[in-house]
């Protein structure tokens, strides 16, 4: 259950989806130290507090003194639970709420001027692609440019902060027919696999293999596959859901230099991080 930390609202508790995982709160502990590294930061202050989720960050600021905070969600479930919390609090009057996305031209343009504070906490998978990395970086960088001479803006990421890409795979072959096994959950012995049973199974065509990976219960795995490799696969398969072999990545740390910034400074809890970062002084 998220709740209000401190200030006017303190111990007050929020409305979030039965899935966690949908938001990914900021733990209270994490929460706490943040604030507490903005100690003084808050009476009076404007804030856009992007990915805002159902308002853990937010509406923690609104509670601590915030003048005006603008909080965008791009999720509509999310959103309708982030404006009945607003709604619960009774803070509307201090609240702008955007359901839109946060690395939008519309999110930076319905902010105040200057912001004082800025809160970014995208989606880690964001974080990870190099695609969404980049836009999220640009974005950033803009909002630090709207801060005031003594204003933060704060970046949560997974930690370590690993960008990752998918491995060059070698020289395309030239096309010929596939076929794959759609195993209906048998063993593979010494021997390999025995041929299917009518009521078994079949090989599927090609066309085939796109809808039955989408939809079947048990993954396919196309062939060829070295004798050597499929006990392994399997395994794997048990375990992750995926082959071995598939999705093979590299990572590589992210660039979190931002241009026009001060920073970062960066605290680490576990898994994640807080980079801490100022507008760069002309």
């Amino acid at each position: 259950m998220l709740r209000i930390i401190s200030g006017q609202y303190r111990r007050r508790h929020l409305i979030t989806p039965p899935d966690a995982e949908k938001t990914r709160p900021i733990p209270d502990r994490v929460k706490e130290s943040l604030f507490q590294l903005l100690r003084g930061h808050f009476e009076g202050a404007t804030v856009l507090d992007a990915f805002a989720g159902v308002g853990p960050i937010g509406l923690e600021a609104v509670s601590r003194g915030a003048s005006k905070v603008v909080m965008v969600e791009r999720d509509r479930e999310v959103f309708r639970l982030l404006q009945k919390n607003v709604e619960s609090l009774g803070c509307a009057d201090r609240v702008e709420l955007v359901n839109g996305d946060a690395l939008g031209i519309g999110a930076l343009a319905r902010c105040p001027r200057p912001l004082h504070l800025v809160f970014f906490d995208p989606p880690y998978p964001m974080v990870r692609d190099p695609g969404t990395w980049a836009r999220i970086k640009a974005q950033f960088e803009s909002a630090v440019a709207l801060l005031d001479d003594t204003g933060f803006a704060v970046l949560r990421t997974p930690w370590p902060c690993l960008s990752e890409e998918p491995e060059a795979g070698p020289a395309a072959e030239p096309e010929k027919p596939k076929k794959a096994w759609q195993r209906k959950g048998r063993r593979r012995g010494r021997d390999g696999y025995e041929e299917p049973r009518e009521d078994e199974g079949r090989w599927l065509t090609e066309e085939e293999i796109g809808s039955a990976m989408a939809g079947a219960e048990e993954p396919v795995i196309e062939e060829p596959m070295s004798e050597e490799g499929w006990e392994d696969a399997e395994m794997l398969v048990e375990e992750t859901g995926e082959p071995e072999g598939a999705g093979k990545v590299e990572r590589h740390p992210v660039d979190l230099t931002m241009a026009g910034a001060v920073g970062p400074e960066t605290h680490v809890y576990h898994g994640m991080a807080l980079h801490l970062y100022m507008r760069k002084k002309a």
